[in-house]
């Protein structure tokens, strides 16, 4: 006997479904013996590619800090430019 799934609310935003599902578990609305495996062949990338020469002193303390966060250093490279451009 299959287990009733709760309904999912309606979002207004992203942000209040991405803090909506960071609380709940996923299991009491998704049933996830039925997923169906989608691909998406023609996604374009949303991210650009850069290139930037930074001193190894500073690389090194970066992926100290992200090993710290359990992040890749990239990642943690990418969040810390987003929070101090999204003032801008």
């Amino acid at each position: 006997m299959s287990k009733k799934l709760k309904r999912i609310p309606k979002f207004k935003s992203e942000k209040q479904e991405r803090e909506f599902w960071q609380k709940v578990d996923s299991t009491e609305y998704v049933d996830y013996a039925k997923m169906e495996s989608v691909r998406f062949p023609n996604l374009k990338l949303t991210s650009k590619p850069i290139t930037i020469r930074l001193p190894e002193s500073l690389v090194e303390k970066i992926k100290i800090e992200a090993h710290r966060s359990d992040i890749p250093y990239q990642s943690l490279i990418k969040q810390t430019l987003a929070q101090k451009f999204a003032r801008i």
